[in-house]
């Protein structure tokens, strides 16, 4: 990106919640999920990650996930975000 250019909108999800078992990812109760939110990038994602973890961090039954839903939207692009190399 050119300087004074918006870095490229890259939406993460951050959301956690009770596991049934700690040796897999499957929810005791899916209607008590905490949605923290939607973030324009990987960083503020990862700070709402880790602040949502450390609220959490006494209950070891309790998880918190970043999802890259830009992966999801655009499955053509990089880890990075860039076009793939049809494009």
């Amino acid at each position: 990106m050119s300087k004074g250019e918006p870095d490229r909108q890259l939406l993460h999800l951050v959301f956690g919640g009770e596991l049934k078992k700690l040796d897999r990812i499957e929810f005791r109760d899916l209607e008590a999920l905490d949605i923290v939110g939607i973030f324009p990038n990987y960083r503020t994602a990862y700070d709402a990650w880790k602040e949502a973890a450390q609220r959490t961090v006494d209950d070891a039954q309790t998880r918190y996930f970043i999802v890259h839903l830009h992966r999801l939207l655009d499955p053509e692009t990089d880890p990075d975000g860039r076009a793939g190399p049809g494009d």
